[in-house]
């Protein structure tokens, strides 16, 4: 009798043990999720509070051509996220040739490309090593923000929307000519303030630009 007694105090023992040791790996699960969660939300507000306009020096003649490998490498490198805009500024201007006036796109700052980013080693790395670009502007090797000052007179919008949505997440237009359309983010345009969904047009998948204004998440 005692020793069936002893051997129920041993299981019952044995059982508190395991369901304490369960409780303190739930317990820390919860613990790690919530952490993840909570950098995630951290990552996400940060997105607009860390952008900025730099400007990229290239050689001379080669702004297009930086542009387009930048936006290729983004895509390629998935990072929308953290590199948003690209930009080669230009100008109309009314030029004068064998007597006949015609209106010409001129670059407002040849050797140079305006990128919006978030600046951080891997970004810089990006940017830096894109072809035909000889470095950021600023003093040694520290890339210098623009100024809102600065960037006013290019008509380049600095305020930004507080959203909600990233890309792969749904959401629906509530205004504008595709007012009702619901699609996934495929693109999102800090610079533009827009995303860009895919909706179907003439039975074809069409991606379509939208104004972070007239969307919501689903």
């Amino acid at each position: 009798m005692a020793e069936e007694m002893q051997n129920e105090n041993e299981l019952d023992l044995t059982t508190d043990a395991t369901e304490a040791v369960n409780a303190e790996e739930t317990a820390e699960a919860a613990e790690s999720t919530s952490a993840a969660e909570g950098a995630e939300t951290s990552e996400g507000e940060s997105i607009n509070a860390n952008a900025h306009w730099y400007v990229v020096h290239t050689y001379s003649g080669y702004e297009m051509k930086v542009k387009a490998n930048l936006e290729k490498t983004i895509e390629n490198r998935h990072l929308q996220n953290q590199i948003f805009e690209v930009r080669v500024p230009v100008q109309d201007v009314v030029e004068m040739k064998n007597g006949a006036r015609r209106n010409v796109s001129r670059k407002m700052f040849p050797g140079y490309v305006l990128v919006n980013m978030d600046m951080n080693d891997e970004t810089w790395y990006v940017v830096r090593n894109t072809r035909g670009v000889t470095g950021f502007v600023g003093p040694g090797s520290k890339p210098v923000p623009l100024s809102d000052a600065e960037i006013k007179p290019l008509g380049i919008k600095t305020e930004n929307m507080s959203i909600d949505f990233g890309v792969g997440d749904e959401i629906e237009v509530v205004a504008g000519v595709w007012n009702g359309t619901v699609g996934i983010v495929q693109r999102m345009d800090f610079g533009k303030q827009s995303a860009t969904i895919n909706v179907n047009l003439f039975e074809r998948e069409t991606p379509v630009e939208i104004s972070f204004s007239e969307v919501r998440k689903v």
